[in-house]
């Protein structure tokens, strides 16, 4: 059975006409009852019928974008182009979702922040605020610290650098010894070798 219909309810935003979706079943997870309105899609390609991911209240997707699995989009929350939101994943507030991004795992981006390109958010890594996550990101969640690269950046915990830095054996070590974190260089290594930046 589908989890949801497409409502005759459209609104059109950018040029792009949206409908309302409405529950054809109850999905517990999110607390959804049989006939409760939901947020707006272009598309059925937009919101797996499968699994208990739902889109809510004003929030978006359209475009060639999925949500699936047990993921959830809710607030003024978009998400657009090829993006994919899909594991346990939220996206919530303002935040936008876009490009090639992939948000997976229990990931959260909320707030005003952005994901775009290429860029990956997963496990149990959080965007929000007003930050930016775009072109080439990896960010690796479930550490002591969480550990963020981009294309000219690596953010380990609260210190963030150029690549040039943290690739200096002498730097990263001087940064390791001034915050008494000697575990960190093993991490940065990680983090560039993941990226293919060693």
């Amino acid at each position: 059975m589908n989890k949801y219909g497409l409502t005759k309810t459209t609104k059109v935003v950018f040029g792009v006409t949206l409908r309302q979706i409405k529950a054809l079943r109850d999905i517990e997870t999110q607390g959804v009852s049989r006939g409760d309105l939901g947020g707006w899609i272009e598309g059925d390609r937009n919101l797996d019928q499968f699994g208990d991911a739902w889109v809510y209240g004003a929030a978006q997707v359209s475009g060639d974008a999925q949500v699936s699995g047990a993921a959830r989009v809710s607030g003024d929350a978009w998400v657009y182009g090829d993006a994919q939101v899909s594991g346990a994943a939220q996206v919530s507030g303002d935040a936008r979702v876009s490009g090639a991004a992939r948000v997976s795992g229990a990931a959260r981006v909320y707030g005003d922040a952005r994901v775009s390109g290429a860029a990956q958010v997963y496990g149990d890594a959080w965007v929000y605020g007003a930050a930016r996550v775009e072109l080439r990101c990896l960010t690796v969640g479930g550490l002591d610290y969480s550990v963020t690269l981009s294309d000219t950046h690596l953010v380990v915990g609260c210190e963030n650098h150029p690549l040039t830095v943290w690739k200096d054996a002498k730097k990263l070590a001087a940064i390791c010894r001034k915050l008494g974190k000697p575990l960190w260089a093993e991490k940065v290594r990680l983090a560039l070798a993941l990226a293919g930046e060693v």
